[in-house]
């Protein structure tokens, strides 16, 4: 079979995100026991820090029975300028996959287009699929397997987990409610083609967007790479900030999510991230499992949850 990617959620199906994700809950049940990387190897690009993707994706793959090798841009070639399109067929000769934590979005699809194993986007700055797919996983915990008939708000800048967001519900069709200061929205054609399909709102009224919502999101007003915007940012999000009252025009049974880090008193409140209505922690966990059902499907051929 050819090697497949895993750059956004897009690349997957409806029936291939349902299926990725019923494995990824066996897998967190202990009902999975196969070992499909055995002998196998993952290169994990690291042109930005994390805590998160670097963990989840080498406990995973050694989990999964395979060996993961963490490279970080300033330890190999790449950060001396070597073409990606060569650093991404040199690594295809030795190893089974590779997973790219970056800026540009352009790098992973390059390193896409030139490497013969599969790769998997571990963030851009436009897009990131793994975590959303490990908030998928938490809603289908809370909500049931079939998502369609969710409200998801999403209060904050219009980032890449914004964009992941507007992408998974193009996918799966349940309707996407986001709150954006003017300057800060999501990216014009991925939010033009998801209206082509589904339910989208785009608001600057965080009260709009998460009336009704069963789930209510956030992230930090500064990503990394951000860190001379912090002033002008910090100005133009005052106001979306997820506290009770907020989070009280929500579902009655509506959960709160928040990919981490988090700072708390600047864009969530601490009552609102320790609160009962939390789920930032399972969440957390998910990336774990949902990533491990991916590399399982992508480099292991464990292509269904049977």
């Amino acid at each position: 079979m050819p090697k497949r990617d895993f750059l956004a959620i897009p690349d997957f199906t409806r029936e291939e995100i349902y299926d990725v994700l019923k494995l990824a809950r066996r897998m967190k049940a202990g009902d999975y026991r196969e070992k499909p990387l055995g002998g196998k190897t993952l290169a994990m690009i690291f042109e930005k820090s994390s805590t998160r993707t670097r963990v989840s994706f080498e406990v995973g793959t050694f989990q999964l029975g395979g060996h993961a090798l963490f490279l970080s841009s300033r330890d190999i070639q790449i950060g001396r300028g070597e073409p990606l399109r060569d650093t991404a067929r040199v690594l295809s000769r030795y190893v089974d996959g590779l997973m790219v934590r970056t800026f540009g979005h352009s790098n992973v699809e390059e390193l896409a287009q030139f490497a013969t194993v599969p790769v998997i986007n571990g963030l851009t700055d436009l897009l990131h699929p793994c975590q959303v797919m490990a908030d998928l996983q938490t809603l289908q915990e809370n909500f049931g397997d079939d998502l369609r008939n969710l409200k998801v708000a999403w209060v904050g800048d219009g980032n890449n987990m914004a964009n992941s967001w507007i992408n998974a519900a193009y996918r799966l069709g349940f309707e996407m409610r986001l709150a954006c200061p003017e300057g800060y929205q999501p990216d014009a054609a991925i939010l033009e083609r998801a209206r082509n399909e589904t339910s989208i709102l785009l608001t600057t009224d965080p009260k709009e967007a998460v009336e009704g919502a069963h789930a209510v999101n956030t992230d930090v007003w500064t990503s990394m790479g951000q860190e001379e915007e912090t002033q002008k940012r910090l100005k133009a999000f005052a106001g979306y900030f997820v506290d009770s009252a907020l989070m009280g025009r929500a579902a009655r049974e509506a959960i709160f999510l928040h990919c981490l880090p988090a700072h708390r008193g600047e864009e969530v409140a601490d009552e609102v991230i320790e609160g009962p209505q939390s789920r930032v922690f399972d969440e957390a966990e998910n990336r774990l499992h949902a990533q491990k059902a991916i590399m399982a499907t992508l480099m292991g051929g464990s292509g269904g949850a049977d």
